[in-house]
């Protein structure tokens, strides 16, 4: 057995909830429809409702509250000693929701999928990685790698990188079959989907017997849903006002988790005057961070030198950058902008950070020379509308490893590359990362690649929120409010 290897124990196996009860009780969660019309159960789609997949589907591996890879379909994984071939042993007895058996036959199907051009994926350049993948039998995976990479486990807890059935893929979209702890009985992304629980989920079945997901677009109606107990849950968290509000209501819980979701502004550096680096730096340099983050975000979070990689992230890169007044007004100057220019930010409240994070935005770039004009669009239909077509936008991340969150939104040509940034430089960096075996090394290259980002991206990353979670108080055993982490199965409603 080599250093790259991981495997269950027997206590890993029976999980926190050897002991199970009957599921009983309703829990409704609020989803944001942020793809309208274009809404569906597909995990590797742009329109896909992550709150209905993460709850119906399970990975190969899943991210542990601890931070750490945690077995889900996988129960364990080695390499070569050159990490360029990867086997993966699948868990014994999962079925999908339809009965049939999961084998490494589905594991081959989804992520060649995933892989496939035609659908064009945007978590296809998450495994861009990996150029074969084989059954080695019924329950034993091995897939080969283009170079070594030391990562591949960490990379398959992308939560778009769910497993599906064999040969799904022109219905999965309407069935959501996965094997998930809970079973689609209706979609309805506009309006109310229900899940049932599902009784042969391999940890146990869930402790809820159904679970609402409800479509509410705009942030404010979502927050009075949830004081009004209409709902339990939020898909995100609550300001530290919506908080007060809260505790003086009566009947809510909370919970205070850091994690890696960021919010930004995005510049399309294919359009004038955003393909000139000049400017972009220049409206990144007149930022004042710290002050940003304590006016819309409450302070609540962390402050990023515009890398996307999270704060505790193993590879995170710590650089300063300070607002400098003078350096953007000069830069703009040298782009051919000595009176400044002109720009309108289209702000939707999708996310209720947006419109205080753009007035803050537009207050702090204007010594710079920068006249931003705010532009409310509606929040419906945000991301197919606006987001990747106007010249700037507002965006948000959740958390992801700092592998797929610099190929999926930086690399050249990446489907949801949403600057349109493209770079041979940065791009052959992450390569040189991909293929470093020794983490020291690798993790150099990461950070060197975060740190080409500061000076030549078209982003923004204005902070890292640290999530505010909020729920009734009938909801118990919630483990962590971070979307990544929560073993939904586990928890109860009074």
């Amino acid at each position: 057995m080599n250093k790259f290897v991981f495997s269950l124990t027997l206590a890993s196996l029976m999980g926190a909830s050897a002991v199970w009860a009957a599921p009983s009780g309703t829990l409704r969660q609020a989803h944001e429809v942020q793809f309208g019309n274009a809404s569906d159960l597909d995990p590797i789609s742009r329109g896909r409702v992550f709150t209905v997949t993460e709850k119906i589907m399970s990975r190969l591996v899943r991210p542990g509250v601890d931070g750490k890879n945690a077995p889900d379909l996988a129960v364990s994984w080695s390499s070569n000693s050159a990490a360029n071939e990867w086997t993966f042993v699948l868990r014994d007895g999962v079925t999908f929701h339809n009965g049939r058996p999961f084998t490494a036959a589905d594991v081959v199907y989804s992520l060649q999928r995933v892989q496939d051009p035609k659908l064009d994926s945007p978590a296809r350049a998450t495994i861009g990685m990996i150029s074969k993948i084989e059954a080695v039998n019924p329950k034993t995976v091995k897939m080969t790698l283009n170079a070594p990479f030391a990562d591949l486990p960490l990379v398959l807890t992308d939560y778009r990188l769910m497993m599906i059935p064999n040969g799904s893929g022109d219905t999965i979209k309407t069935t959501g079959i996965g094997t998930g702890p809970f079973k689609l009985e209706k979609f309805d992304p506009q309006g109310t989907s229900v899940l049932v629980a599902n009784p042969t989920y391999y940890d146990g079945p869930p402790g809820v017997a159904r679970m609402e997901i409800i479509g509410i677009p705009d942030a404010n109606a979502r927050f009075q849903a949830l004081m009004s107990k209409q709902i339990d849950m939020l898909p995100s968290g609550v300001s530290p006002q919506q908080k007060s509000l809260l505790e003086r209501s009566g009947g809510f819980a909370f919970q205070s988790v850091p994690t890696g979701n960021w919010r930004g502004i995005v510049f399309r550096t294919d359009m004038k005057p955003w393909d000139d680096a000049r400017v972009r730096r220049a409206v990144r340099l007149a930022v004042n961070r710290k002050a940003m983050l304590d006016l819309a975000g409450s302070g609540l979070g962390s402050i990023s030198c515009d890398t996307p990689v999270g704060p505790t992230d193993q590879y995170r890169w710590n650089g300063t950058c300070n607002q400098d007044i003078a350096k953007a007004k000069a830069l703009l100057a040298e782009a051919g902008f000595p009176n400044g220019m002109d720009l309108e930010l289209p702000v939707s409240t999708l996310q209720d950070v947006w419109p205080a994070m753009a007035e803050v935005f537009q207050q702090q770039v204007a010594p710079a020379g920068f006249r931003v004009k705010i532009v409310a669009v509606p929040s419906d239909g945000y991301f197919d509308k606006v987001w990747m077509k106007a010249p700037v936008s507002m965006t948000r991340w959740n958390q992801r490893p700092a592998d797929g969150m610099l190929n999926e939104i930086y690399r050249g040509g990446a489907r949801w590359n949403e600057s349109f940034f493209k770079d041979p430089k940065f791009d052959a960096v992450l390569d040189d990362a991909r293929k470093e075996v020794n983490f020291d090394r690798r993790k150099a290259k990461y950070q060197q690649a975060q740190e080409y980002l500061w000076e030549n991206s078209g982003t923004l990353v204005g902070f890292h929120a640290t999530l505010l979670g909020a729920t009734t108080a009938r909801v118990k055993n919630l483990d962590a409010v971070e979307n990544f982490s929560i073993r939904w199965h586990l928890i109860k409603v009074d």
